[in-house]
């Protein structure tokens, strides 16, 4: 049986969107797990490639009642030495505010303004900056930087052994790998405008929070003014991920 994609999916106005397509032009079909309609954390294959969608849920709400099947996901990821492409990567590596050998602490991004430190979100369209090493094959083709949408309130520190791929000004960790095929993006490549608008729509408050109250406006008006570059460079780095994985298998 050919390899397929198994997406975990928690919440409705969070699926795959371009990552369904790039998995598509990679030839691999792709399975929605949708946990938060009472479906069970799988078993996948270690050919397959997993894929860990993010949600409102935060490290801290491991064990919640809210979030039941955020904790065996957990564990599932972190034992797996097969392909892995997590959003909250640093979560399902690693437990909540302290280190581990295999992951690392996750814990709320903030600002500095003297001795007093404010949340700081990062929502809407910004540039992520990617290492300058060529021998990424992940980042084949892309620029130093690239437009892509951030919708967080946390950070992370990186998990023992991975490799630093992408970062912004406020969030030093945007994208990692570990090992050959383990890759964890805290921004969104995979959401195109359809996501957005959904997202402002029944995200309002954490919007308003984040942008203040024209904050889903300039949001709305930070997609329409993406151009097809943007978009085309959000596909390429999905795209890339999904070579590495094709061309890893059997290592």
């Amino acid at each position: 049986m050919n390899a397929k994609v198994v997406v975990l999916q928690h919440v409705a106005r969070e699926g795959p969107a371009r990552l369904a397509a790039a998995a598509a032009r990679a030839g691999l079909d792709v399975f929605v797990v949708r946990l938060d309609e009472g479906a069970p954390v799988p078993e996948v294959d270690p050919k397959d490639v997993l894929v860990v969608m993010g949600g409102p849920m935060g490290v801290a709400d491991v064990g919640a009642p809210r979030h039941p099947p955020f904790s065996p996901q957990r564990s599932s990821c972190s034992k797996r030495a097969s392909p892995v492409m997590p959003q909250r990567s640093a979560s399902v590596l690693g437990p909540s505010s302290s280190p581990s050998p295999r992951g690392a602490r996750v814990y709320p991004n903030v600002t500095k303004a003297g001795s007093e430190s404010r949340p700081l979100i990062e929502l809407g369209w910004s540039p992520v900056r990617f290492v300058d090493e060529p021998t990424e094959a992940v980042l084949t083709g892309l620029p130093a930087e690239a437009m892509m949408l951030h919708w967080h309130g946390d950070t992370f520190d990186l998990p023992t052994g991975a490799v630093l791929l992408g970062s912004t000004p406020s969030c030093a960790h945007q994208a990692f790998r570990l090992r050959t095929r383990l890759f964890g993006f805290q921004f969104h490549a995979e959401a195109d405008a359809s996501t957005v608008g959904r997202w402002v729509q029944e995200d309002a408050a954490y919007v308003v929070r984040a942008r203040g109250p024209g904050g889903a406006d300039a949001v709305r008006a930070e997609t329409a003014a993406l151009t097809k570059r943007d978009r085309a460079l959000c596909d390429l780095l999905l795209d890339n991920v999904f070579a590495v994985f094709s061309s890893a298998q059997g290592r």
